[in-house]
């Protein structure tokens, strides 16, 4: 496959909302990674619907309600409709320690009005459940949401984080329109596992982190690159040992880079869109060059040998360090 099929529209799973093939992840904009300014923010976020970027995700754990505070304010100027506006509901703030989650279903009713208000909308168009409830059975959180959808507060839904048999008895009680997870040329075990069981469905799947958190861009090649205060210094992967054996997987899409006059990110980028017309991949980004950046792997030719190149010299389970710290890899793939 080439990139000239990937500049199409994706369609949500079976729901009928198409997107633009690189969405914008929201995260970074409220802290994650360090310092974040709010005015920036919202330029970043209008920049990227001005481009062409129609697919925002947020989640009401980002910042907990700021992000979607955030949001809210840059699309109040006439751009809502330009966009398929996605959260999340599900991580409850544990002061602390690990957060918590709750996917009961009055909790979930109750997430999705505090998301509508803060974000200034009357309907979501994706409203994920962020991590799974292992207390409370699947079939009951989904048909929460499902009854959302029938009030007409949400237009779709998704699940962020389950394991293949959770999307099975998921699907059953209601559509899901896609599920969100990581998703690299470094990270792809539980990818792909989840990938044979949401195209068996005909659900799309939404690649978060699809650039490593700026791994994937060579951007990091040494602990200290990473800034005080930024989440990525608590990330297994970017630990001195593993950073350094990550990076040599990097340089095999570095070389790729090279030969075909681009940026690693959009090589990575591109890799990733030409896995199939039902990934989304949504990176994050606090700055408008890098969104330009990121739609620029739009215009990323990969051919099938170099695509091919790419899976054979970062193998299935070559990554150092686990996705997240240890306490946080309880919470996904559930």
């Amino acid at each position: 496959m080439t990139a000239a099929t990937p500049s199409r529209p994706r369609t949500l799973g079976t729901s009928g909302i198409a997107v633009a093939p690189i969405g914008l992840g929201c995260m970074s904009l409220s802290g994650a990674y360090g310092r974040s300014d709010d005015a920036e923010g919202i330029r970043v976020i209008h920049h990227a619907i001005d481009h062409g970027v129609t697919f925002l995700d947020s989640s009401d754990m980002y910042g907990w309600g700021h992000n979607e505070t955030l949001l809210g304010k840059a699309l109040s100027g006439g751009r809502r409709d330009k966009v398929v506006l996605a959260t999340k509901f599900g991580q409850t703030q544990k002061p602390g320690g690990a957060n918590g989650v709750d996917g009961s279903p009055p909790y979930v009713k109750a997430a999705c009005e505090a998301s509508l208000k803060r974000l200034g909308v009357d309907v979501i168009d994706l409203y994920y459940q962020h991590r799974v409830d292992p207390s409370v059975p699947i079939e009951d959180t989904v048909g929460a949401m499902g009854e959302l959808v029938k009030a007409g507060k949400v237009r779709a839904i998704g699940l962020s984080e389950a394991n293949p048999e959770t999307i099975s008895r998921a699907h059953k009680i209601h559509p899901i329109a896609a599920v969100q997870s990581e998703y690299s040329l470094l990270y792809r075990v539980h990818a792909e596992e989840t990938l044979a069981m949401t195209r068996a469905l005909g659900i799309s799947f939404v690649a978060y982190s699809p650039l490593g958190r700026s791994l994937l861009t060579g951007a990091v090649r040494q602990a200290s690159d990473i800034p005080e205060g930024d989440g990525r210094g608590r990330h297994p992967r970017f630990a001195a040992d593993n950073l350094a054996r990550n990076l040599e997987q990097v340089a095999a899409i570095e070389a790729v880079a090279r030969d075909r006059q681009c940026k690693p990110g959009q090589v990575a980028l591109a890799w990733l869109l030409a896995q199939g017309p039902d990934i989304v991949p949504i990176p994050g980004t606090k700055r408008s060059d890098r969104v330009d950046e990121n739609i620029g792997a739009l215009s990323v030719t990969l051919t099938a040998d170099d695509v091919a190149r790419l899976s054979k010299a970062i193998p299935l389970g070559a990554a150092a360090g686990s996705r997240y710290p240890e306490a946080a890899m309880k919470a996904v793939y559930i």
